[in-house]
């Protein structure tokens, strides 16, 4: 991390008021037992792995599986970087409530986590109230109006590679969201007790006077190196114009801060509307991108009502289309709670075949009906009724994998009237922000649009750019998810709000990882509630994925025994050619006398920080 601050804190009293006490006491004494259990279990596992297949794979997964979550009185950030982290618990003291902590949290991300944090991409933020009431603001991304169905395919019916395709270069921008989404939450939500300058100005002054990059992000910038060294203002600003940066090196970013400045000063629209917008579409007529003036000019933040389920009495509160994330979590939790997971051990094989079973059958039905609510209709009650969720169930053999060209999606009668961080905060009042938001790859498009040092997402991916065919996650989609000008392509993000049996708030949190985002958002839930976890515990622990094509199980390395390996392959179920992690979560915890415990998933980096 750097040492310059951008409020100029005392550091030495806000590390004591984060509360980092290891020997944090964490719910009943059946919580805590079963936390003792459950770690020593792990790690005798995970050393009988270690000696069976050294040299595999590096243990990266859950390899501090024994550390406590961050403790704190008052209030609580959990983001992807510790200065980000260290603004958001400023403005909390400073007066500003979880959704102004959240705004200058996701503004610092900007600057000091560009691999993902992001004023040039779109995402979803979840605001939970103390009172139970929850919205969601959309900021998600939106096709410009010059787009159309096949503008990705060749003359040959093939997907465009490289320049011009989806993934990478200016064509592979959607209409960002963020300011608008963020614009939008501070005008209805905020404190009112803090300006939108004090909101942005942390952001602007990390651009402008830099920070120091650790090993992992200077790592990332040179891995990017390719898809950088092809636009002018990246080359420049992140590598260095191939003089790359290395662990140590302070990043500038001083076109950012201009572009920070302004917004400071005018607002959000000045990247709608003023010199930022000017220069982003005279940047796209330059080289051939979509976006235009007018498309930003009519981006619009929209807010929806978030979704409601229940999993053995727990309250989930999660986001509607058009991400897929809720839906597909809620459906897979409303399958899985037809069996007793309780009596089934956390890492059983029996565990992780119910698991792959009920995902398998939610990402079907993701791939068949999922898309954007303003453009399709989306049978979202239907998919989410226990009934429904029943019939799903009852086509699941305890002890044999279904193949996944036998399952389609499930029959549906319409009731209806669709590269990421996340960062959690929870304020002194109780009121919750859970908000991921993602410029799609790392880096987006790799594009920086010139002189505005603002990275361009690559979201147009997430349309169905050929039907029947993967996107870069290897989802198959379908035609409610097709281009469309000015339609929001669909999302696998997933913040989630938990609640107890009583209303009261419990957890919330969120991942970063494409699709694997709303499994590894299952995967905790299921811990805490039917493996009585506490939120460090649940968000380290091993994981699975599932997402009915490819029909595969993809496991974390050094996450599975090799018996359960073998067992799972007896039952017929197919396993990735190599383990990779899955997903990377944050979250927060508040336990019955109101403390704040928060987390950061040991396969990334970042930091709770409390006060």
């Amino acid at each position: 991390m750097s040492d310059y601050n951008p409020f100029e804190l005392n550091t030495k009293a806000l590390c004591n008021v984060q509360c980092r006490e290891l020997s944090a006491k964490i719910g009943s004494d059946r919580v805590r037992y079963m936390k003792r259990i459950w770690k020593s279990k792990f790690l005798i596992l995970t050393a009988i792995w270690g000696l069976l297949f050294s040299g595999i794979h590096s243990f990266s997964g859950v390899s501090a599986a024994s550390r406590e979550p961050v403790r704190a009185p008052h209030a609580m950030v959990a983001s992807q970087h510790e200065l980000a982290s260290r603004v958001g618990v400023e403005i909390m003291q400073r007066g500003g409530n979880a959704v102004d902590a959240a705004i200058a949290v996701g503004l610092a991300l900007a600057v000091v986590y560009p691999e993902a944090g992001n004023i040039g991409g779109g995402g979803f933020m979840l605001i939970g109230k103390a009172n139970g009431e929850a919205r969601i603001v959309d900021y998600r991304e939106m096709a410009p109006k010059a787009a159309n169905r096949d503008m990705y395919i060749d003359m040959d019916g093939n997907l465009i590679k490289g320049e011009g395709s989806s993934l990478i270069g200016y064509r592979a921008a959607g209409v960002p969201g963020t300011l608008a989404g963020f614009d939008l939450a501070f005008n209805k939500y905020g404190s009112g007790k803090v300006k939108w300058r004090e909101l942005v100005e942390p952001a602007r002054l990390l651009a402008a006077k830099g920070y120091t990059l650790s090993k992992r992000l200077a790592d990332r910038l040179l891995a990017a190196k390719e898809g950088f060294a092809l636009y002018e203002d990246s080359n420049r600003i992140f590598l260095s114009n191939g003089n790359y940066l290395k662990e140590g090196d302070v990043l500038r970013q001083p076109e950012l801060a201009e572009t920070l400045g302004r917004i400071a000063s005018k607002g959000a629209r000045e990247f709608y509307r003023g010199r930022t917008a000017q220069l982003i579409a005279a940047d796209m007529k330059t080289h051939g991108g979509l976006i235009t003036a007018d498309d930003l000019k009519n981006y619009r933040a929209v807010e929806r009502k978030p979704l409601r389920g229940n999993y053995r009495g727990c309250e989930i509160v999660t986001v509607p289309p058009p991400s897929s994330g809720g839906v597909v979590m809620l459906e897979a939790l409303n399958i899985l709670e037809g069996f007793d997971l309780r009596k089934t051990p956390y890492d059983s094989a029996g565990k992780y075949h119910l698991l792959a079973e009920a995902m398998r059958r939610a990402y079907a039905d993701r791939s068949e009906f999922m898309g954007d609510p303003d453009f399709s209709k989306i049978p979202v009650t239907s998919l989410l009724d226990k009934a429904y969720a029943a019939q799903r169930r009852s086509t699941i053999a305890r002890r044999k994998a279904s193949n996944s060209k036998d399952i389609a999606h499930g029959d549906i009668i319409s009731k209806e009237p669709a590269e990421t961080t996340h960062f959690t905060v929870v304020d002194q009042t109780g009121m919750v922000v859970s908000n991921t938001y993602t410029l799609n790859d790392y880096y987006g498009s790799k594009v920086t649009a010139k002189g505005t040092g603002v990275l361009l997402n690559d979201q147009m991916d997430d349309f169905t750019t050929q039907p029947g065919k993967p996107n870069m996650y290897g989802l198959v989609q379908g035609e409610k998810n097709a281009i469309q000008p000015r339609k929001r392509m669909l999302s696998s993000m997933t913040p989630t709000i938990v609640l107890r049996k009583d209303g009261t708030f419990w957890f919330a949190l969120g991942a970063r990882g494409g699709p694997r985002i709303t499994t590894a958002v299952l995967q905790t839930i299921i811990n805490v509630i039917d493996h009585d976890m506490d939120i460090q515990t649940a968000i380290d622990a091993p994981r699975i994925h599932h997402q009915w094509l490819p029909d595969e199980i993809l496991y974390e390395p050094n996450g599975m025994l090799p018996d359960t390996v073998s067992i799972l392959t007896g039952y017929g179920h197919k396993f990735a050619a190599k383990p990779e992690l899955i997903a990377a979560a944050t979250g927060i915890m508040v336990d019955e006398k109101g403390v704040r415990f928060g987390a950061i998933d040991t396969r990334s980096d970042g930091m709770a920080v409390g006060y």
